[in-house]
């Protein structure tokens, strides 16, 4: 027996590797950015890449990438977009914990796609509720005009950004502006709406119309220096506050900065002295199974990722099929809401599926959601759901009202959340375990996670069932074959949109993480949300 579980684990072990293997290939992809000629373009002109600045500004170690996968295999049409041409993340700088928003002027010159919008919107919502300072490093030619109808005139579009960069300011939130290179028009608003702004020398320039516009707009010729340059935006219109003379002096001027800022308030979440879990996280491997309807057991890789492997089963023995526990992650005290996979008998003695939310597993974790809630201690989603149990038993015992009584929970909670996609995250299991829709401070996914209203397979055949009862209503005779054929077309398609890969890149998720970091994530997720008071909790209406 015991020869038989090490092949299955290592079967699992292998296919895994394999999979992060190609994650990182993708990852030093888009760490290219536009591509080693762009890059050997921006040095010649003296100026340092997004991601240079950024690992020379923070502590050695201490940066967490949010949305490297941003714009991925999207606006191919347009060249593509790397990263979303922004890099953002959190790090600390001189010790203290910021975000950090860097425009990457190797893709497209700095310009904002729909999706660099976004990101740059999340990187900034993550400050915001996190109460983190902010640094932007800006390098960037402006909206990609092709597209500006998408990120233009909308609420969650471009203009949101200037907005709130005077509600952080208001909510006492730091944020450091430094122009080192293009920064145009409507972006001209972000760094001059930061508290405090730096201006390169040679490369740094900010205007509301840059010299091309000004003549076409009112005749007048001038060049960008005397327009918009270092000079021009310190000494005559005092615009800008610093003027350095080249990268490395903008970075080290904002480390000097940051270093002088007051100590930051923290929540006050409990964190003891943090232990290794007893058992070797890189097993997590060799347990989460290569196939994704494989059962297994979530209890296994949850030992690998709390300290001393040491769970506290809140109500262990009812509602089996969420598992909901305390313990201690790099010493932070947490709350864990997981899918249990194995499958399992009620007290009743009803076979109950693992992945599948039910009435009592439902009951369970909302009850478990509100004891951490009026504790105040953090929540950790560990999803691989296939959504709630449906079907004549599941309705008439009321599943509808205690899968509301979990959403409502998840809702109304004020600790903070955090959400890992460890497998399958369907449906309104997706909702009932905070997905995006729900708020968490942060969301990651595991590289063969699956996001999506149900799996592929079960959504080929019913979208293929509606197309071939269209074709036969027509006239069109068709064969197994044919039939088979849709199915399989349609299921390729859906698997590629469910894909960690597909969410990530339109930030469904903030990440994507080797399994065997998750311990480090959470932790470093806990550490910006110890920044930001907890509010009263209140579940309003829920049916007991």
């Amino acid at each position: 027996m015991a020869k038989k579980i090490d092949i299955e684990f290592n079967k699992n072990e292998d296919t895994y590797k394999l999979a992060i293997t190609q994650f990182k290939r993708k990852l030093e992809t888009i760490h290219l950015g536009g591509g080693s000629k762009r890059i050997e373009k921006l040095h010649a002109q003296g100026k340092m890449t997004a991601r240079e600045r950024v690992e020379y500004l923070v502590d050695e170690g201490t940066f967490f990438e949010i949305g490297a996968f941003a714009g991925y295999q999207m606006y191919q049409e347009h060249g593509g977009a790397p990263a979303g041409g922004v890099i953002t993340g959190i790090a600390k700088v001189k010790g203290t914990l910021c975000m950090i928003v860097a425009n990457d002027a190797t893709v497209k010159a700095g310009a904002w796609f729909p999706i660099t919008g976004k990101k740059n919107l999340r990187a900034q919502e993550i400050a915001m509720e996190n109460k983190l300072p902010t640094i932007y490093l800006v390098d960037s030619a402006g909206v990609y005009l092709p597209m500006q109808n998408e990120i233009f005139p909308d609420k969650e579009h471009f203009g949101r950004i200037f907005r709130n960069n005077a509600k952080m300011s208001s909510e006492g939130i730091p944020q450091i502006a430094a122009i080192m290179g293009s920064c145009v028009a409507g972006g001209a608003y972000l760094p001059i709406m930061s508290d405090e702004s730096i201006i390169v020398e040679g490369t740094g320039s900010i205007f509301l119309a840059g010299p091309y516009l000004v003549r076409a707009a009112i005749g007048e010729t001038v060049d960008k220096e005397t327009l918009g340059g270092a000079t021009t935006q310190t000494e005559l219109s005092g615009v800008c506050d610093y003027k350095v003379p080249n990268d490395k002096a903008a970075l080290d001027l904002i480390q000097e900065l940051v270093n002088k800022f007051a100590e930051r308030p923290r929540t006050g979440l409990n964190r003891q002295e943090a232990k290794p879990p007893k058992k070797a996280t890189s097993e997590i491997l060799g347990f989460f199974p290569e196939a994704a309807s494989k059962p297994y057991d979530t209890v296994e890789i949850l030992e690998r990722i709390v300290d001393d492997s040491k769970l506290t089963f809140y109500k262990k023995d009812y509602g089996e099929t969420i598992i909901t526990a305390y313990a201690r992650i790099d010493g932070w005290s947490v709350g864990i809401v997981a899918n249990s996979r194995l499958v399992t008998k009620n007290a009743k003695g009803e076979m109950q599926f693992g992945g599948v939310i039910y009435s009592d597993s439902a009951d369970k974790a909302a009850r478990f959601i509100m004891n951490c809630n009026q504790k105040k201690i953090p929540l950790i989603f560990f999803h691989d759901v296939t959504g709630f149990m449906v079907g004549k038993r599941s309705e008439h015992g009321g599943i509808i009202k205690d899968g509301a009584k979990m959403v409502s929970a998840v809702s109304n909670s004020t600790v903070p959340k955090i959400s890992v996609v460890m497998g399958n995250s369907y449906g309104a299991g997706n909702y009932a375990m905070c997905g995006k829709a729900y708020d968490p401070r942060f969301i990651v996914a595991w590289p063969t996670a699956k996001i999506a209203v149900m799996g592929g397979t079960q959504a080929a055949k019913v979208m293929a069932q509606i197309e071939v009862s269209s074709l036969k209503k027509k006239g069109k005779e068709l064969s197994d074959k044919d039939e088979q054929e849709i199915i399989d077309r349609i299921k390729s398609k859906y698997d590629e949109e469910t894909s960690s890969y597909y969410a990530a890149a339109r930030l469904w998720v903030d990440a994507i993480i080797d399994p065997r970091e998750t311990r480090q994530f959470i932790s470093a997720a806990l550490e910006a949300a110890d920044h930001a008071p907890i509010e009263k909790f209140n579940v309003g209406v829920i049916q007991t």
